[in-house]
């Protein structure tokens, strides 16, 4: 069978691809074309695909008997590839869940305390030779310990991230969910998001891409924010809008906001780029050496359980 993986990936998972499997991957670091996309259904019987590959159901109409059976998705969120036009063309769907889950959450704690304590703004200011010394009112920011934070989506990593704020941090978590979560450290649920805004001191997103959350975050909820408030995201960049956004920091609605993705990425608005008060990171949620790795690993696991004709370990 022919696999094709849609970028390159870490020696580990290289290796193993090309020593199991009849693999082809594809050296460019950005998304596939269309017209890719279309030749990978074509002539390919597994796909590997990561974020950016727009696998449309627009794109599966335009093969009408794709040679394809599995799209080995790398990654756990898979808002990119249309899982029902696929499956219509027989084509079946899997990612990489667990892989991901403490790297993402690591990365809302960086840009949570990188934010709340202006680290950004101070590195910018010694890098360009500014710094003037230290003074009892330099660079108040806002203390971290101890404080209320809410998080919107209580899966996997948003359970990671809340046991981080509670038994590192010792913060009050109050959550938002579709239902409420049996944990182990106290958790207090709030049905409505709004009202999670204004209750909380920082706000992380924490879900899955996709219809349902598209601009979740929207003026209603950065207006109900404290003024005090920071918006944290490592979900998918289009659960807020990024307008929205960019106007409840620009009239100070909330006090700072810290990314690592973005609506239009990698598209950055200059807005953004010139605010202070805002933390910027290239999406580097899963950016480690072996959680790569794992990720990649595991996605291989789904395409050797496809070739062997056994049960797919992570449909989605």
């Amino acid at each position: 069978m022919k696999v094709l993986i849609s970028r390159p990936m870490t020696p580990a998972v290289e290796a193993r691809a090309r020593a199991e499997f009849n693999a082809e991957i594809r050296k460019e670091t950005v998304p596939m074309t269309r017209d890719e996309m279309l030749r990978a259904l074509r002539e390919y019987d597994v796909v590997v695909p990561t974020l950016g590959d727009q696998f449309s159901a627009q794109v599966f109409a335009e093969v009408a008997d794709p040679r394809c059976g599995l799209l080995a998705n790398f990654g756990v969120g898979y808002n990119h590839i249309d899982v029902d036009a696929a499956q219509t063309v027989g084509i079946a769907v899997t990612n990489t869940p667990g892989a991901v889950t403490d790297a993402t959450a690591d990365i809302a704690m960086t840009l949570l305390l990188s934010t709340a304590r202006r680290a950004g703004e101070g590195e910018r200011l010694v890098r360009a030779g500014h710094w003037q010394g230290w003074h009892p009112t330099q660079m108040l920011g806002h203390h971290v310990t101890g404080k209320r934070i809410g998080i919107v989506g209580m899966g996997r990593i948003g359970q990671a991230i809340a046991r981080r704020c509670h038994f590192g941090f010792g913060m009050q978590v109050a959550y938002q969910s579709r239902s409420p979560k049996q944990v182990d450290y106290p958790a207090e649920y709030v049905a409505d998001l709004t009202t999670l805004a204004g209750y909380v001191d920082f706000l992380i997103l924490a879900v899955p891409g996709g219809a349902e959350t598209h601009h979740l975050i929207n003026a209603q909820v950065l207006e109900a924010m404290k003024p005090s408030g920071i918006l944290i995201n490592i979900a998918r960049g289009e659960v807020v809008d990024e307008a929205a956004l960019i106007a409840a920091l620009q009239s100070g609605k909330i006090t700072g906001a810290g990314l690592d993705v973005y609506e239009f990425e990698p598209a950055v608005p200059q807005a953004l780029c010139e605010m202070e008060n805002v933390t910027l990171l290239p999406h580097l949620g899963t950016a480690t050496e072996e959680v790569r790795s794992n990720m990649g690993l595991m996605a291989l696991d789904n395409v050797a359980a496809f070739v062997a004709g056994r049960p797919l370990p992570n449909p989605v």
